[in-house]
C-alpha cells in the first residue's frame, strides 16, 4: 500500500497535469458512486471539506439529513491510465462521514472497518483476503447496446483463436497493472465468454476497494474493444455462472498466519478450526449479503460447480468452503458461494463476523466432507448433515432477519436498508409476468 501525504497527491496533480479527480464511494448495494471535482478543488477535498446529498444514494439517509461529507483515503490516490495526456483524471476512494465529525453507519466501507476491530480486540492485526472475480464478455450492438452475443467459444484456459477475448483480457491486465495492481494469473473460465483474473490479496478494506476499481478498469477497458463486461452472476442458463471465491486468512503481527499450526496432522490452527466453524453456522444468514440478487440464486444450483451445500473439504471443490493446500503464511479458508454482484466491503464484513464469532465461542467444525455432494441423494446429504444454503433471495432474507450475529455485526442502519431495498427486489421480481411464463402456459391454457 502506497502512504501517500497531502503534500505528494498535491505534488504530482500538479505533474501529472491532472484535471479532474473523482472522489469516489460505495452504496449499500455495491454500486461505485463518484463526485467529480475539477483539480482546483482537490485541496478542499483533502481537507474533507467536500460534501454530497446523501439522500440522493440508495440506503443511505432521508432528505431532512441529507448533507454528508467525503473523507479521501489518500492511499487510494490512482491517476487513470487510460484518460487523455491533455487532461487526466484521477481518483481518490472516500469513506462517508457526517456532519458532526462521526463516521455515517450506513458507509459499506466504514461497515467493513467496523467489523475489523472486533477482529483487533481479539488480537488480529489483520484480515486478509485474496478474491477470484469472474466476468462475461458479450457483443456491443451497432448502438453500443449489449448483446446476449458471445465473442467466443473458449472452455478453462483455452488459448486464441478459441479464446477471442483474450486481447481485450490482456489489455485489462495491463490497465491494472499501471493502477498498482500485482496480476497473479489471468485465464478464460469454463463457460464460452467467461473470464478470470486473480489479484495478490490484501487487507480487506484493500482487497474491496480494489474490487471496486478491477470492475471499473474491466467495463471501461471491454467497452473500448466493442464489448460489455458483466459481473452478473448467471447472465446465461445451461452453463457456469460467475463467483468470486473469497481466500480468507487472519494475521497476528506482521507474518504469523493464525491459520498456521505446523503441529497438528492438517497444519490448520484451533483458529482456522473455529473460525471455519463460524463460517458453517452463519452461512445461511451471510448469503443474503454475499449473493444478493435474484439472480444470484440461479447459480447457486447443483451441476455448474457453484457450491449449494454447508460443508467443508481440503480435497474436493463441491462444498461451501475448501481448505487450499498451501500452508505457512499461505494458509487460508476457501469460502467459494459469494458471487461479483455483492457489495465487497459487505460480503467481507459479514464472513469476518461469521468467523469471529466462531473464535469467540470456540465452536468446533462438523467433520470434513470428502464426497461429492452433488452426487448424494437427499437423504446421504441428511445422514451427513449437510444442509442447503438458501434456494431464493427471499429465503436468504428471512435467514439474515433471524441471525443476530451478523445483524448486529452490520449494524442497524446498514441492515435495515439493505433488507428494505432486497425485500422491494423480491417482490418486484415475485409480481413479474416473465417470459417463459408465456411460453409455457400462453397456448396451454
Amino acid at each position: 500500500m502506497s502512504n501517500y501525504s497531502k503534500e505528494d497527491i498535491l505534488r504530482m496533480a500538479k505533474e501529472e497535469n491532472v484535471r479532474f479527480i473523482r472522489l469516489q464511494f460505495t452504496d449499500l448495494l455495491g454500486i461505485i458512486k463518484n463526485v467529480e471535482i475539477p483539480v482546483d478543488q482537490l485541496t478542499k477535498a483533502l481537507d474533507n471539506l467536500m460534501m454530497f446529498d446523501g439522500s440522493s444514494i440508495e440506503g443511505f439517509v432521508r432528505i431532512e439529513e441529507s448533507d454528508m461529507y467525503l473523507y479521501p483515503d489518500l492511499d487510494t490516490w490512482v491517476i487513470f491510465p487510460w484518460t487523455p495526456e491533455k487532461g487526466k483524471v484521477a481518483r481518490l476512494i472516500c469513506d462517508v462521514y457526517n456532519p458532526d465529525g462521526t463516521p455515517f453507519a450506513g458507509d459499506p466501507r466504514g461497515v467493513l472497518k467496523h467489523v475489523m476491530k472486533q477482529a483487533e480486540e481479539l488480537g488480529f492485526t489483520d484480515f486478509n483476503i485474496g478474491p477470484e472475480p469472474e466476468f462475461f464478455l458479450f457483443k456491443n450492438d451497432e448502438r453500443g447496446e449489449p448483446t446476449l452475443e458471445l465473442n467466443d467459444k473458449g472452455g478453462y484456459f483455452d488459448l486464441a483463436p478459441t479464446d477471442l477475448g483474450e486481447n481485450c483480457r490482456r489489455d485489462i491486465v495491463l490497465e491494472l497493472e499501471d493502477m498498482g495492481f500485482e496480476i497473479e494469473a489471468s485465464h478464460h473460465e469454463v463457460a464460452p465468454g467467461q473470464h478470470e483474473i486473480d489479484f495478490k490479496y490484501a487487507d480487506a478494506v484493500t482487497t474491496c476497494d480494489n474490487i471496486q476499481t478491477f470492475k471499473l478498469v474491466v467495463k471501461t477497458i471491454a467497452r473500448k474493444h466493442g464489448l460489455h463486461a458483466t459481473f452478473m452472476p448467471k447472465p446465461l442458463f445451461g452453463v457456469n455462472g460467475s463467483g468470486m471465491h473469497a481466500n480468507m486468512s487472519l494475521f497476528r503481527g506482521e507474518k504469523e498466519n493464525a491459520f498456521y499450526d505446523e503441529n497438528t496432522e492438517s497444519q490448520l490452527s484451533e483458529t482456522a478450526m473455529q473460525f471455519l466453524a463460524g463460517t458453517l453456522k452463519h452461512a445461511s444468514a451471510f448469503t443474503a449479503i454475499t449473493n444478493p440478487t435474484v439472480n444470484s440464486f440461479k447459480r447457486l444450483v447443483p451441476g455448474y460447480e457453484a457450491p449449494c451445500y454447508i460443508a467443508w473439504s481440503m480435497r474436493n471443490r463441491s462444498p461451501l468452503v475448501r481448505i487450499p493446500s498451501s500452508r505457512g503464511i499461505s494458509t487460508r479458508i476457501e469460502v467459494r458461494s459469494p458471487d461479483p454482484s455483492a457489495n465487497p466491503y459487505l460480503a467481507m464484513a459479514a464472513m469476518l463476523a461469521a468467523g469471529l464469532d466462531g473464535v469467540k465461542n470456540k465452536m468446533t467444525p462438523p467433520s470434513e466432507t470428502d464426497r461429492n455432494i452433488y452426487a448424494m441423494d437427499e437423504d446421504e446429504r441428511k445422514a451427513e448433515k449437510i444442509e442447503a444454503l438458501p434456494e431464493t433471495l427471499k429465503g436468504a432474507i428471512d435467514a439474515l432477519k433471524e441471525n443476530d450475529v451478523i445483524l448486529k455485526s452490520l449494524g442497524e442502519h446498514a441492515v435495515e436498508h439493505f433488507i428494505e431495498a432486497k425485500e422491494i427486489e423480491w417482490d418486484m421480481f415475485r409480481t413479474q409476468v416473465h417470459p417463459w411464463e408465456r411460453e409455457q402456459y400462453m397456448q396451454m391454457f
